[in-house]
């Protein structure tokens, strides 16, 4: 196992669920799940939409005192509480304590950067402008996520990423693929939920299908992969499939 790792494994205390009929605990992949060991610093879940993935990727996150919305487990606040229990059965094993943690989630990353916006106006909290790079709404979605990492992110952090790449143009991907890596050669881990066919790319990471239980699956062996790569080299005729058959 990678000694850097900072979490390794990920436990269900299915003992403790009385009804595996009720949400969240009938969705198939947690309904099936039992533990998960990680192998690599970057791990990458990957499936179809509906299959569970943010619902899972939020829990790892709340289970670490991470708010469900995103942010460091310094935030305290509850724009639109839609947080499922799964949590709360959810145990992290073996954890070696980062020098920090952060959960950034696309879906809900206005609502943090209006956070950091009050604590600033509000609280006097001036010194989050130096720690996030200014005034995340005056920058665009993706940069403002750029911005995040390039000033936020240290370096021996555990980072929680829930479809990053929603606000993201393929070179900013890019960008961040780069990031990422300097920040694993500095001993940092990641979790990242995607359907982005670069991210998933990152030679040293482990991707993992949730279409089929967490089983590990190779790069070019992802449906992400094989869609894109069928679309691009041929859209002529998958367009043809779509709009005239």
């Amino acid at each position: 196992m990678n000694s850097k790792l900072i979490v390794k494994k990920l436990i269900l205390e299915r003992d403790k669920i009385e009804n595996f009929n009720a949400y969240p605990f009938n969705i198939e992949i947690v309904k099936n799940f039992h533990e998960l060991d990680f192998k690599s610093q970057v791990t990458f879940f990957v499936g179809e939409n509906g299959i569970g993935k943010s619902t899972f990727i939020e829990a790892i996150a709340v289970s670490l005192g991470l708010p469900a919305e995103g942010g460091t487990e310094n935030f305290k606040y509850d724009t639109n509480n839609t947080t499922s229990n799964l949590a709360d059965y959810l145990r992290v094993g073996t954890f070696n304590k980062p020098k920090m943690k952060f959960f950034l989630r696309a879906e809900s990353f206005y609502n943090f950067s209006s956070e950091v916006q009050r604590l600033v106006e509000e609280d006097n909290f001036c010194t989050l402008y130096d720690a996030y790079g200014g005034n995340l709404h005056e920058c665009s979605h993706g940069e403002s996520f750029i911005k995040l990492v390039q000033n936020r992110f240290t370096d021996h952090g555990l980072y929680i990423l829930d479809e990053p790449e929603a606000a993201l143009s393929p070179q900013r991907q890019l960008s961040l693929l780069y990031l990422i890596d300097q920040l694993v050669q500095e001993g940092s881990q990641f979790i990242i939920a995607t359907h982005s066919p670069i991210l998933i790319s990152y030679r040293d990471g482990v991707i993992l299908d949730l279409d089929n239980n967490f089983q590990e699956v190779d790069y070019k062996e992802t449906e992400i992969y094989s869609l894109y790569k069928m679309y691009l080299d041929n859209s002529e005729e998958m367009q043809h499939k779509l709009f005239d058959n």
